[in-house]
């Protein structure tokens, strides 16, 4: 076991205004690029679930033609015309996206600042339990914005969106109320994924352990559903089931990676 960095106040209030200023930096610079490649990416990659020919909506096409399960509203022609109701709408939307994308290109750097930042501060082997925490936690969320991006979002858009109260009305989407919905769900989907490294996190500070999955899994069950079908309010168990079970397997792997209550017999996960 090493030495810790012996820093002064003013050693640490120092490194970590240069943290801040890097950061910043690293940001400004692909918010520059992003703003130049935005209209692009928002082109084929932002608009593309609101086409028939998005690749998730391909394979259940597919999918379909061997089964039965998959609801109807899901093997319809499918398009989605955005309007805007707003005149700086546009502007506003073309600098937040040009954030968000700053924010993900960055992201594994700015969690190499935090580790520099913190690194001086730990022993030998808690820089090594911490390095492998910001890599699983790094790799978690952008999995999770994939899924979010994916699947949660192009289900989501393509049951609200086809939905009909009634005959009579036809469904105009805003590029305000797109946008709002596209980020949530993506972000959401990457902070879900966070679940197995907070839950790693809190069973090495003696809080959780793994006899809590154990004992409540039917309880999670329950509330996984739940949350599943808010996220996609969809009647038909395929819609549910295609968001609830990268959830579940989330609380799975949560579980896995949680320690023992020592001198306890635990239940089998």
């Amino acid at each position: 076991m090493s030495e810790q960095t012996v820093m002064t106040f003013w050693d640490h209030l120092e490194a970590l205004r240069w943290m801040i200023l890097r950061c910043l930096i690293a940001l400004g610079i692909f918010l520059v690029a992003g703003f130049v490649f935005i209209p692009y990416l928002f082109s084929h990659v932002v608009m593309a679930p609101c086409q028939d020919d998005f690749f998730l909506y391909q394979f259940i096409s597919e999918f379909s033609s061997h089964t039965s399960i998959v609801p109807e509203f899901l093997n319809r022609p499918f398009h989605v015309d955005i309007i805007n109701i707003k005149l700086s709408s546009q502007l506003f939307m073309h600098v937040t996206l040009s954030f968000w994308l700053a924010f993900l290109c960055t992201f594994p750097y700015l969690v190499f600042e935090v580790w520099r930042f913190v690194c001086p501060a730990l022993y030998a082997d808690e820089k090594r339990g911490v390095r492998l925490a910001f890599l699983f936690g790094t790799v978690m969320f952008f999995l999770g914005c994939v899924v979010g991006y994916s699947v949660v979002f192009p289900m989501t858009l393509r049951f609200l969106y086809t939905y009909q109260l009634s005959p009579d009305i036809s469904n105009q989407l805003t590029l305000d109320s797109y946008m709002s919905n596209f980020l949530m769900l993506v972000f959401m989907m990457g902070i879900m994924f966070e679940l197995p490294l907070v839950s790693a996190l809190l069973s090495r500070l003696g809080i959780l352990y793994r006899s809590f999955f154990s004992k409540y899994r039917r309880h999670a069950i329950v509330v996984l559903m739940t949350v599943s079908a808010i996220i996609t309010p969809s009647t038909d168990p395929f819609t549910l089931m295609v968001v609830f079970i990268p959830v579940y397997i989330l609380w799975e792997l949560s579980a896995l990676l949680v320690r023992k209550r020592e001198n306890v017999v635990e239940e089998p996960v």
